[in-house]
């Protein structure tokens, strides 16, 4: 049974380099993310091939649209057979909703989360869409509507994880991207985590890109994660 907390990204540019690295990992011993840079080169035949290889795929298209496109286009995704999947919650609690109605009749029923804030945002980003409430503020508001809309849970930054477990309870999912080990180098993300801080917080699954992709043998970093993190429970 599937244990690994950690989804590794797969920010590729097509498939044969995807699923070269691929080759690499146990897949007992993650999930893969993948994105909209890879899915727009690969298409559905991707998420196909990972599956073939044992792994179960977060389909990371963060789709937001009218309710009625974003219903007929995440009926479609599920048919792929994937593990997760999201939406925009800024899209609102009818556009989730409808969301949530369409993959309620696809026989094989992947989670649905949505996306609050992103980990590359910052206070001044918000101020310069005319949001002022705080990251953390906007993500709990952004938070309550996917809840009120039936969804599994949400996206959020592990900074946010903590004030997310206490309100929305222990069954709603947190996927916190960001997630650097303490060696790493943070990259473009804003707001970050190590793996271990962010489970103590509360995160469910932690979404972890270059330290891994970028490593001479990811095998090895997947699997010292998995060790730090199975200490913590």
């Amino acid at each position: 049974m599937m244990s690994s907390r950690v989804i590794v990204a797969l920010d590729f540019p097509n498939a044969a380099e995807a699923l070269r690295f691929v080759e690499q990992l146990d897949p007992s011993s993650c999930r893969l993310k993948v994105g909209f840079e890879l899915y727009v080169a690969a298409g559905p035949a991707l998420v196909e091939a990972l599956a073939e290889r044992g792994f179960e795929v977060f389909l990371d298209l963060k789709f937001h649209d009218i309710p009625n496109t974003v219903a007929s286009v995440c009926r479609v995704a599920a048919q792929l057979g994937v593990w997760m999947m999201n939406v925009h919650a800024s899209g609102g609690v009818a556009m989730m909703t409808a969301a949530r109605e369409a993959i309620e009749q696809v026989d094989h029923q992947p989670h649905l989360i949505a996306v609050t804030v992103l980990t590359s945002m910052d206070q001044n980003d918000l101020n310069g869409l005319g949001i002022h409430r705080s990251p953390g503020e906007q993500a709990l508001m952004l938070a309550g509507l996917a809840q009120e809309a039936g969804l599994d849970g949400v996206v959020c930054s592990a900074q946010e994880s903590s004030l997310m477990r206490e309100r929305f309870g222990d069954d709603f999912l947190l996927v916190t991207p960001g997630i650097r080990p303490a060696s790493a180098d943070v990259g473009d993300q804003k707001r970050v985590m190590t793996p271990g801080d962010a489970v103590a917080a509360g995160s469910s699954y932690l979404v972890i890109g270059r330290p891994i992709t970028r490593a001479d043998d990811p095998q090895a970093v997947l699997n010292q994660i998995n060790a730090d993190l199975a200490g913590l429970t």
